[in-house]
């Protein structure tokens, strides 16, 4: 009986992976969280510094957005004829 109690708890450790590592996170992830901080400062920056220009560039990538979308409608609709 005691092999399978072993054997028990070594199963319910490998079902959860990672689970000794709670709370580590690897260099990627730090990096990944401090590019994303440094991104969202700058857009604040950004915005704050120069509301005109900020909103002159969210146009223009709303426009992007919707010539995009336009081209993938044409092509689909083009696709079915």
């Amino acid at each position: 009986m005691e092999n399978l109690s072993e054997c028990a708890r070594l199963d319910s450790r490998d079902a959860s992976p990672g689970a000794g590592q709670q709370g580590r996170q690897g260099p990627m992830v730090q990096a990944k969280k401090i590019a994303v901080y440094i991104v969202v400062v700058f857009i604040l920056y950004t915005i704050i510094n120069s509301p005109d220009r900020a909103a002159d560039l969210v146009g223009v990538g709303f426009e992007g957005i919707s010539s995009a979308a336009q081209g993938v409608g044409e092509f689909m609709t083009e696709l079915v004829n």
